[in-house]
């Protein structure tokens, strides 16, 4: 008689199968919020105070007929890009979408020559010709500025290469958003980063509406810090109202990369109080979900009041900073508004023609 044939061990229940939600990978450890000292703490509250106050003004300006096109405000943001930044060293690089004013200041550029671009003024940061979306200075690292949506990426995939290949130790910090974590192109940014170990921190601004439509009902798996899985890239979900958490994860997300471990995607959860751009009334969330943000999460309250409470700060204290930045922004837009309009031959310039 034939012998019945041997079952596998696994089926026969000697060994029980493995468990495919576990990794013998490595992975970076949880971030802590980052300890600031009280001028660190300072220095944050102040820049996401100057982000604020500008996009404020930039709104105004728009309404007035002063800026044209699109304008995408960072209004409630302001965390997620001053944390991480703050991090950054001088070799480092720095790539976003049209939603940008914020991370070029924060690059350093002044605020007079981001308003006099956004007015479209000769002497905008890129002579007028960029506008809002499209901004950019090699100068201070800060490469767009893309209305592309999702076109920053695989470009930041290209200045993680350019870093690695001139041994400069910089890091590429690429932003988008969670509406452009569906694009194809990221993907295939993903798969390059991880195969040749890129060093370049992927960093998704999830404000949970995209354009107009919340995350869960646009992407079957709303969780995006886990997108990179499949390319063994590894993901963190950070607090991106709190400054500190942002920081914490900026710490542990550049000692990653520095390590030579490959790229890393940080899932930044925050939410922007206005529109997606100018133009967007915004009526697909109601005034009461934004207002209890506002009133629970303000990330620049936060800090105000941590100031207070650990470090004694004072009301005065607080007045003194805003008085001083809204100088400033009155006078990045007074500057826009009384700078000349590019010459007609500015068309000609900048454009690549024949030869290299």
């Amino acid at each position: 008689m034939a012998k019945a044939p041997a079952r596998s061990p696994a089926l026969a229940g000697d060994t029980p199968p493995a468990d495919p939600t576990k990794t013998n990978r490595e992975r970076p450890s949880d971030p802590r919020p980052y300890e600031a000292s009280k001028e660190e703490l300072l220095k944050f509250y102040e820049d996401m105070l100057l982000i604020r106050r500008f996009e404020e003004k930039a709104g105004q300006l728009y309404g007035l007929g002063l800026i044209g096109g699109f304008c995408h405000l960072y209004i409630g943001q302001e965390a997620v890009a001053v944390g991480l930044q703050s991090a950054l060293t001088d070799a480092d690089s720095v790539i976003t979408g049209y939603r940008d004013h914020g991370h070029m200041l924060l690059c350093g550029i002044p605020p007079k020559d981001v308003m006099a671009e956004l007015t479209g003024r000769q002497a905008g940061i890129s002579k007028g010709k960029g506008g809002s979306m499209h901004m950019f200075s090699v100068e201070h690292k800060f490469y767009g500025g893309h209305g592309i949506v999702g076109a920053q990426v695989s470009l930041g995939a290209g200045l993680a290469f350019k870093h690695k290949y001139s041994e400069d130790g910089g890091v590429c910090l690429a932003y988008f958003g969670d509406g452009a974590a569906n694009q194809g192109q990221v993907y295939e940014a993903f798969n390059m980063a991880e195969l040749w170990k890129l060093p370049i921190i992927f960093v998704i601004e999830n404000n949970q509406y995209a354009m107009g439509t919340s995350v869960n009902r646009a992407s079957s798996e709303d969780q995006l810090y886990k997108r990179g899985e499949s390319f063994r890239i590894p993901g963190l979900q950070i607090d991106g109202m709190d400054v500190l958490a942002a920081r914490g994860a900026a710490e542990e997300a550049l000692a990653w990369v520095r390590a030579g471990k490959g790229p890393i995607i940080l899932e930044m959860k925050t939410y922007r109080y206005r529109g997606h751009s100018m133009s967007d009334p915004a009526k697909y969330r109601s005034r009461d979900e934004v207002q209890a943000v506002r009133d629970k999460s303000d990330p620049i309250e936060a800090v105000k009041r941590t100031l207070s409470e650990l470090h004694g700060a004072q009301e005065e204290d607080f007045k003194a900073i805003e008085q001083r930045i809204r100088k400033q922004v009155n006078e990045s837009a007074d500057f826009a508004e009384s700078t000349p309009e590019p010459d007609p031959a500015e068309l000609y310039t900048d454009v690549l023609v024949e030869k290299y």
